[in-house]
């Protein structure tokens, strides 16, 4: 039994299909968990700042430690056979450079302007990550953000429980479905 060329390219454009669509898959699976993680914490820290008053500011940095140690945590006990994603991790952290210094040294922001900005960043950057992972992430950022900034200017008093509710309950949902994507 033989092949001709023009068979088996096809079937090895075949074969490149399906690798592709199982490192998307690997990648939502992982990426699933960690927005699902931080769906909670961005929930925690939001209801805390509800009560924390002046510590507002101490309460998220508390907050965010606990996020990024937990999601070290689940990046590492990961499947061993894929390589740590350092480059991803190097990416948010230059995210989060680049927020303190606007946020902290530049932007002199009111603490509302703050509670907008944080979300509003790393879902610019889950946009721009769909332009390599896949569609979902550029909806999921988008989405997200359109939801942060009519908050921003409708939800009034109550923009940290609207942030909780979508912001925190958007990661969580969007999580679950790139589980299923």
């Amino acid at each position: 039994m033989s092949i001709s060329p023009n068979e088996a390219q096809a079937m090895l454009a075949d074969i490149d299909d399906v690798v592709a669509d199982v490192k998307q898959s690997r990648i939502y699976r992982i990426s699933s968990g960690v927005l699902v993680l931080w769906g909670a914490v961005v929930v925690c820290g939001d209801l805390l700042a509800l009560v924390a008053g002046r510590w507002t500011g101490v309460s998220w940095i508390a907050v965010d430690l606990i996020g990024v140690a937990a999601t070290f945590w689940m990046l590492m006990r990961g499947p061993k056979n894929l390589a740590f994603p350092w480059r991803y991790v190097e990416a948010v952290a230059l995210f989060a450079a680049f927020g303190f210094v606007w946020s902290l040294a530049i932007g002199g922001m009111r603490p509302r302007d703050l509670e907008a900005f944080w979300p509003t960043l790393f879902m610019f950057g889950y946009a721009l990550a769909g332009l390599w992972f896949g569609r979902l992430f550029t909806i999921i950022g988008c989405g997200l953000t359109a939801l942060v900034v009519a908050g921003y200017f409708w939800a009034g008093p109550y923009f940290n429980l609207y942030l909780a509710l979508v912001n925190g309950g958007g990661l969580m949902l969007c999580g679950y479905a790139m589980r299923r994507a």
